[in-house]
């Protein structure tokens, strides 16, 4: 029986419908992929882990909301504890991933994301903190946490605001020696923090670097100890963080006050050092759950969320600032409708929500390099074995107070 024209386009028209109907749900059944660079081995291990139970949280939120674009999203992991092997790591995953998110180490983000250029895939970094890593300004290459910048700007402005006033001092009066790790990481920040610390009229009394994989030292602190500044400032992670300060306190270094960037704020701190020791401390910290609910909306959700899943209090902050980040990539991609380099860049670029959106406190706001303007750090205190955020006085939440702050003049 031959079939009208009419009929046959009748019968056309279903068949391209039901085959677009098939390829939706294809597509709806395919996971987006996001591959996680982070150290799960090695020294650094348990802090990338962290990092990635961020993403996991914001992950399980979005599918459980009904995943992003109709699809679940799965995360895949790349073990990454030196360049070389986030290199690796992305040239392994890349054949199964959309898209790449990490780092903990910022010489690995630096490598991970080169490689994941030559495969056309976006790099979306949560979590390191290298100023040379948006200013190459790699096509792939997009940051939701913040900088090193952030981080010295932050570190300053805790010197001056809580500092200063607590020594009772003004800055002009201070003299601050500087130490860092010899890494991008480091190197930035303590850069920046000199720059910023001149431009306020303090004193350098000092500036010292030392390799993450230290395991000793003494000379660091002795240098610093013969220099006697009021303020001690040290940027790193948290091996050679901890040994610097087991070295201080063997040392009997006792500077009036003692700031660390980026490290120090970790129980692995406190059962190296001790509560009497690390009291009155300083942190220029990623945001942490306990930060106002004002300030950070949701933080504290999160904090419960995590004990749920991994049946403790989180270990570090940077697992709050990856979720964060993750949930930004996650919005992007529904944005861009895509995980594409190009669709999701201009979906990124296109992102304005203003300070304390999210429950670190940040917002979304991408400069020329595709930074996030409006992510910021804030400053924690270890007061009788808790870390407890204190500046800015916003991030503090009700009746928290600035202890003294440690070491005698």
């Amino acid at each position: 029986m031959r079939l009208s024209r009419r009929a046959a386009i009748r019968l056309g028209g279903a068949g391209m419908l039901a085959v677009a109907a098939s390829r939706r749900r294809a597509q709806a059944a395919e996971a987006i992929r996001i591959g996680a660079i982070n150290p799960y081995s090695g020294p650094m291990a348990l802090y990338g882990t962290e990092v990635t139970h961020g993403y996991e949280l914001a992950v399980e939120r979005a599918n459980a909301a009904g995943g992003v674009l109709g699809r679940q999203v799965v995360l895949l992991r790349g073990d990454a504890a030196n360049p070389q092997q986030g290199i690796s790591a992305v040239e392994q995953l890349a054949p199964s991933v959309d898209v790449f998110a990490g780092t903990y180490l910022s010489a690995v983000s630096n490598a991970a994301s080169d490689a994941a250029l030559r495969h056309e895939r976006i790099y979306w970094d949560t979590n390191a903190l290298a100023q040379d890593l948006t200013q190459r300004d790699l096509p792939n290459f997009i940051r939701s946490g913040p900088d090193a910048d952030a981080f010295a700007r932050g570190s300053v402005e805790a010197v001056k605001g809580l500092i200063a006033p607590a020594l009772g001092r003004e800055v002009k009066d201070l003299s601050v020696w500087i130490e860092h790790e010899d890494s991008i990481y480091g190197s930035s920040i303590a850069a920046a923090q000199r720059t910023l610390l001149q431009a306020a009229g303090a004193k350098i009394a000092g500036v010292g670097a030392h390799p993450a994989s230290a395991i000793d030292l003494t000379d660091t602190v002795l240098r610093a100890r013969r220099a006697a500044p009021d303020v001690f400032i040290e940027t790193g992670y948290v091996p050679d963080g901890n040994l610097l300060l087991r070295t201080s306190r063997d040392q009997g270094f006792t500077p009036r006050a003692t700031l660390f960037v980026g490290t120090g704020d970790t129980p692995e701190t406190l059962s190296s050092l001790g509560a009497a020791f690390l009291e009155g401390k300083l942190v220029e910290s990623y945001p942490r759950p306990d930060v106002a609910p004002a300030y950070g909306p949701g933080a504290q959700d999160y904090a419960e969320a995590y004990r749920r899943k991994f049946g403790h209090d989180p270990i570090a902050p940077q697992g709050l600032t990856a979720y964060v980040g993750m949930q930004m990539l996650l919005e992007a991609i529904a944005a861009a409708g895509s995980t594409e380099m190009a669709k999701l860049r201009a979906a990124a670029a296109a992102m304005d929500r203003p300070l304390h959106s999210y429950a670190t406190g940040f917002g979304a706001k991408f400069d020329a390099h595709f930074q996030n303007i409006r992510a910021l750090p804030t400053t924690i205190q270890w007061q009788a074995g808790r870390q407890v955020t204190v500046f800015p006085e916003a991030a503090a939440a009700a009746g928290v107070r600035l202890a003294p702050l440690s070491g005698r003049g």
